[in-house]
């Protein structure tokens, strides 16, 4: 019952996928105009992952965590779940392993169209 959406309430639920939702928005605007600093590009995928985790967690509170990765893993989704995880870690990988940035800023681009997908 813990992982069900049902146990919080409706109003709890709609404040914490405000709150996770603005937080991502903000956090990718903030990684974006970090992306600009110097060194900015690990600041700015760090941001953006983390950003597009906390949208993805946002609706965690509407549905339900099960629900949501029911939702995710459906045959339907998959691929574009499986894209989106992997670009996810590729992206770190890319500023922190590789230091190759104009791999990491690819990896967000399209990590944001995995999210769109």
């Amino acid at each position: 019952k813990v992982l069900d959406a049902s146990t919080l309430s409706f109003a709890t639920r709609v404040r914490w996928f405000a709150i996770c939702f603005v937080a991502g928005i903000v956090c990718s605007i903030l990684g974006t105009a970090l992306l600009w600093l110097p060194k900015g590009i690990k600041l700015f995928a760090v941001f953006y992952t983390l950003g597009n985790i906390a949208a993805l967690a946002s609706t965690c509170f509407l549905m339900g965590p099960l629900k949501q990765l029911k939702a995710m893993f459906d045959p339907k989704r998959l691929i574009a779940t499986v894209v989106m995880l992997l670009f996810l870690v590729l992206t770190l990988c890319a500023v922190f392993w590789w230091n190759k940035k104009g791999l990491a800023v690819l990896f967000c681009i399209l990590q944001f169209l995995a999210m769109t997908w």
